[in-house]
């Protein structure tokens, strides 16, 4: 009986043996098992592949390792993983997948060490000053938590010392040297964990006296002050868009002046000649603001056309790139008058021997809108008078000129309350210009706040064409703005120079439209001439030699003829009357 029974017993365990199914292994792989992040961090991606239901990532690097997805339940996954931030040492995590009942894969991802945990970064290398006193901006770019900027030197100036993540503009300013040797420091700028700059500052110092040689006053051939030498200018002509022109005397069109022009001038009833001049396109040495030789030499030899032949001579320092015209503010202040103050010790040095027939003027058209900036440009002119008379010689009694702000009548009635001082009384002169009203002296398209004015005064309207009749700014005005003048100047024994006038030829007209506008310029010109010489006003006309549409040219000055003998009878004989 228990040999049957154990019989029985093997053969279920062997039955049972026999009917078990052999257990499945779960597939697991990835595409990569190592993943090099460089340096500055990055981002990649890898595949997963499984036949299990699920899979799950274990990411013990989660503090710099940034895995979005992390299990799943797809076949095939693709694994993104980006590394944002820096190391200062190497280092290395696992990361560990598993899927069902197959075995575990490993990635290693490592990143490589960086010399910085932070960008740091700025766009100057250096920072020179060009000028004795002016300012420079700095850009910072930061991810560190905080920079500094630091400077040794007590003469500069920052805006901002410190700041954190994100991007800030520094202004770097540095104080007037007043010394001739140019002067340097260093700028620094460093933050935790972020590479550090050195960054060479320099800034030149004040321009050279070029007053090197002043003579004794000479009274020679000067004798006339200014309301005396006023009675002696008749009427004035500009030799426009030449000696000024950016690029060199002949760059805007016109030939080399010559003495024959002159003469024309003078033969057609001038007495009296404005040259435009630039200086800063000729200067040969920037730090120390020296004017070129060969460029006085020109300067000198053209007045000379013009005191040999009798005529009167005005010489500025015209628009000349802006450097004085549109920095009339008190953060431009200082560098300046240090510049205009060595221009006119140079001019005034080269042209000292010419007499009374010779006239300076500060500068052209000051940009000068309230009484903050009108005090600077009366430091400006200060400046030149200084300059001028420093010089001795003939230099100490020459009449000299100075502008309005803007030139602009009526902000020079406003403003220009006081003159500079001069210590030779009586030698002073104004000047400003006039070119009223726009429509109809510069104007040259309608626009949708107006029309241009063809036709200008009493008994010169259109009938045909009264949408460009002249609406405003026509002889009432101008006997009230030059009567403002007389009133602030002329009565008080000031002379005053009226500059620049003139209005443009519009010969796109044709048939009795032209022949109305003509005649309407000729009134126009002939009128403000006469007025000017009643309120006892110089006037200069302004000429740019240019021969086309919306001309103010009086000369040819290809050939030394008469260009316009109808504007220019009517300024002669506005003159005369």
């Amino acid at each position: 009986m228990r040999t049957f029974i154990q019989i029985f017993m093997f053969i279920l365990v062997l039955s049972s043996l026999g009917c078990k199914k052999e257990e499945t292994i779960n597939a697991l792989s990835v595409s990569t098992d190592n993943i090099a992040i460089d340096a500055d961090g990055g981002s990649t991606t890898f595949t997963l592949e499984t036949d299990a239901s699920e899979w799950n990532l274990t990411n013990p690097g989660s503090d710099w390792i940034y895995i979005p997805i992390t299990s799943g339940n797809k076949n095939t996954a693709l694994i993104s993983l980006d590394v944002d931030t820096k190391t200062l040492e190497p280092r290395m995590d696992t990361l560990t997948i598993t899927a069902g009942n197959a075995n575990p894969v490993y990635v290693i991802v490592s990143q490589q060490s960086s010399e910085y945990l932070y960008n740091l970064t700025t766009n100057r290398t250096y920072a020179d000053f060009n000028f004795p006193s002016a300012s420079l901006s700095m850009e910072i770019v930061s991810t560190t938590q905080e920079w500094t900027l630091e400077c040794d030197a007590e003469w500069v100036e920052l805006s901002q010392s410190t700041g954190g993540e994100g991007t800030f503009n520094v202004d770097i300013h540095a104080s007037n040297n007043e010394e001739t040797a140019q002067r340097s420091s260093m700028l620094y700028l460093s933050g935790e964990g972020a590479p550090s700059y050195e960054i060479p500052i320099t800034q030149n110092g004040i321009y050279p006296n070029y007053n090197t040689d002043p003579l004794d006053p000479d009274m020679t051939g000067m004798s006339s002050n200014a309301v005396e030498l006023a009675a002696k200018l008749k009427v004035g002509w500009n030799i426009g868009n030449t000696m000024e022109s950016s690029g060199g005397e002949t760059a805007w069109g016109n030939p080399m002046i010559t003495e024959s022009l002159i003469q024309l001038v003078k033969e057609n009833g001038f007495n009296a000649i404005r040259i435009p001049c630039s200086w800063e396109q000729y200067v040969d040495d920037a730090g120390t603001a020296h004017i070129s030789t060969d460029w006085l030499d020109r300067v000198r030899e053209v007045v000379g056309y013009c005191v040999d032949n009798d005529m009167y001579v005005i010489l500025n320092i015209h628009w000349d790139l802006g450097w004085l015209e549109e920095h009339c503010t008190t953060g431009s202040q200082f560098q300046v008058n240090a510049k205009q103050k060595a221009f006119w010790q140079q001019i005034a040095t080269y042209l000292r021997d010419f007499d009374e027939h010779l006239l300076f003027a500060s500068a052209n058209e000051p940009n000068v809108n309230d009484a903050t900036q009108m005090n600077v440009l009366l430091s400006y002119h200060q400046t030149f008078i200084d300059a001028v008379r420093s010089t001795g010689g003939k230099n100490t009694y020459r009449v000299l000129v100075v502008q309005g702000p803007s030139t602009d009548i009526e902000k020079t009635d406003n403003l220009m309350n006081t003159m500079p001082n001069d210590n030779i009384p009586n030698r002073l002169m104004a000047e400003v210009h006039f070119y009223t009203p726009y429509q109809f002296c510069l104007m040259t398209e309608d626009a949708s706040w107006g029309n241009m004015f063809y036709y200008w005064g009493e008994g010169y309207h259109s009938t045909t064409d009264p949408d460009h009749n002249a609406t405003w700014g026509e002889e009432e005005l101008v006997d009230q703005l030059l009567e403002s003048m007389y009133s602030k100047f002329v009565s008080h024994g000031i002379p005053v120079i009226l500059g620049e006038y003139g209005a443009a030829r519009r010969t796109s007209l044709t048939g009795d439209d032209l022949e109305l506008h003509l005649a309407s310029r000729a009134h126009y010109l002939n009128y403000f001439t006469k007025q000017c010489k009643a309120n006892g006003l110089i006037p200069f006309y302004w000429d740019t030699g240019f021969m086309g549409e919306n001309t103010f040219t009086l000369f040819n000055r290809e050939n030394n003829s008469v260009f316009d003998q109808q504007a220019l009878d009517a300024i002669i004989d506005g003159a005369n009357e």
